[in-house]
């Protein structure tokens, strides 16, 4: 299987949140359509600083990496992102890779979008079986 890529929408739920309660225009919600190496090695959304910049995303916390080359890395968790694609929607914190590093789209914003990879055409698309709203399962214990 090659590299798969896809156009994702990234936008500062920040912003979004301003605008909901009318501090600021919807015009001025900060928002950046990025192409997106779809990995299923990563767990979380991965951004560069020059995205985390042009979103204004804060730092809500920090971990140690584990990178590809299996180095550890101390990054900066930034967030709340909403990311779009195509019908669906998540929203989540994001990893802050060093300089200009590919935006990763890891499996948990995937999954949370019910996406499936098509590798034949390299980029993801919507589940199939759930064309118009993404299917989760959710379960739960039953009480006694």
């Amino acid at each position: 299987m090659g590299l798969i890529y896809a156009d994702i929408e990234l936008v500062s739920a920040g912003d979004k949140e301003l605008a909901r309660k009318g501090y600021i225009k919807k015009d001025e919600i900060k928002k950046e359509t990025v192409t997106a190496l779809v990995d299923s090695g990563a767990y979380m959304l991965c951004i560069n600083e020059h995205i985390k910049n042009q979103l204004d995303l804060p730092v809500v916390d920090n971990m140690e990496a584990e990178l590809a080359d299996g180095s550890y890395q101390k990054v900066e968790v930034v967030g709340p992102v909403i990311i779009n694609f195509k019908n669906r929607t998540t929203s989540c914190n994001a990893a802050v890779l060093p300089g200009k590093s590919e935006v990763l789209l890891g499996t948990i914003p995937m999954e949370d979008m019910d996406v499936v990879l098509v590798p034949k055409l390299q980029t993801i698309d919507v589940n199939p079986d759930s064309k118009y709203l993404a299917k989760k399962k959710i379960k739960s214990a039953l009480l006694h």
